[in-house]
């Protein structure tokens, strides 16, 4: 949910932005040149993620080719909560975005919104800049739209201790409190306000819930049978378990309003699973499995969500460094384009406090990956490690 970047320390203890955060760091890129020796590497950095700290790893490799590579590694402690599986329900967070993009860009298809519309003209007065703003610079995070979970009012929703469900509403007033980071359109910044703004949007024009609309436009055609917008703290299904070091085991460089989080505390660890982040909506509220989140991006790549010209404006991105950068990384409408070691892919990234997710796919859809970790919180060794998994998931997708 928030814009943190993920440190040499720390997966933010909020949520992300997509995968600039884990730059590669020195691990070693693998190819799909056999399935034997890529399920050993990664089964590998799995094992070695638990050991340097993190309480569990899901990773899930579909290549295209015969059966998909499914690892799950847990520590022992772990064990008396839930034993984890490849499987499992995960807070899909961020990547949230993608499934919103791609609901206004179904309804861009039927004319009834257009990436041109001022965001006044769907919620006239509650976005600062509202006239200036478009759908689209919300939509690619160029709106200049201060981060709410940057504002100190939130911590206690982030962090499990606030009850009170925050509305896009109640946000977005917050936000109009906050001063533009420049005029719309003219740079690229991370913001999860932009997609509290389109969840709103995306209500008053179909007159649905979020969560109908995900049940009804994605996860009900496409049969993702563990997918599904959360409005609370309840669970469907199998679930994989969330943790964050307690307050007197967090590293040191964690602020301090960020050390302690709701829940049940054992092994020097609080587990956060039950927490719902009430603040999260259109922006990290999904709930769903690597393997629907594989069948999800299939369906979106290979146009069957999007007709051609909608999926276009998806994948037409802008760089994430400013002008001057090469477009190493770019970011399109709620999804990412990298290049990578051994080519470009698309993905997003997602965390909030238990779960951090990635999800990449190839532009055909045919080839997905993603893997999961059971904390934000990261040791120096375990970032490393994860940024060694990203590339090598990376690299078993592609030719």
């Amino acid at each position: 949910m928030a814009a943190v970047a993920l440190t040499a320390a720390l997966v933010g203890p909020l949520a992300t932005t997509p995968s600039t955060a884990y730059a590669a760091d020195g691990g070693t890129a693998v190819r799909q040149d056999g399935t034997a020796e890529t399920r050993a590497h990664l089964r590998s950095l799995a094992r070695q993620l638990v050991e340097e700290g993190v309480p569990g790893v899901i990773v899930r490799v579909d290549d295209g080719h015969g059966r998909p590579i499914e690892i799950a590694e847990q520590a022992a402690w772990t064990r008396k909560d839930h034993r984890l599986r490849a499987d499992d329900e995960v807070r899909e967070a961020s990547n949230t975005k993608t499934v919103m993009a791609t609901l206004v860009l179904q309804l861009v298809a039927k004319h009834r919104l257009a990436l041109t519309d001022p965001v006044d003209k769907w919620l006239p007065g509650q976005v600062r800049d509202g006239r200036a703003i478009t759908l689209r610079m919300l939509l690619n995070h160029t709106s200049g739209l201060f981060d709410y979970t940057e504002d100190p009012a939130l911590v206690p929703a982030l962090t499990g201790w606030d009850p009170h469900v925050w509305t896009s509403t109640e946000i977005l007033s917050l936000v109009r409190g906050h001063p533009a980071l420049f005029e719309p359109g003219a740079e690229w910044s991370y913001s999860n306000t932009n997609y509290i703004a389109v969840g709103a949007v995306l209500e008053k024009v179909t007159g649905k819930s979020l969560a109908a609309l995900v049940r009804e436009r994605i996860a009900r055609p496409l049969g993702l049978r563990h997918t599904f917008y959360a409005t609370g703290p309840a669970w469907r299904g199998r679930h994989a378990h969330g943790y964050e070091p307690d307050a007197a085991h967090m590293p040191p460089n964690v602020p301090e309003e960020f050390r302690t989080y709701a829940g049940p505390r054992h092994d020097d660890h609080v587990d956060v699973t039950g927490d719902y982040v009430t603040a999260g909506g259109a922006d990290a509220a999904i709930v769903s499995t690597a393997g629907d989140w594989s069948r999800f991006y299939g369906a979106l790549m290979s146009g069957r969500l999007l007709p051609a010209a909608q999926l276009a404006e998806m994948r037409a991105t802008v760089p994430e460094g400013g002008p001057d950068d090469p477009e190493e990384l770019g970011y399109g409408l709620g999804i990412e384009r990298a290049k990578t070691a051994c080519g470009t892919v698309w993905d997003h990234v997602g965390v909030v406090p238990g779960y951090a997710t990635y999800n990449v796919t190839d532009s055909t859809g045919h080839r997905t990956a993603a893997f999961f970790f059971a904390t934000s919180t990261l040791t120096n060794a375990a970032h490393r490690t994860g940024a060694a998994l990203m590339e090598a998931i990376n690299c078993a997708i592609l030719d």
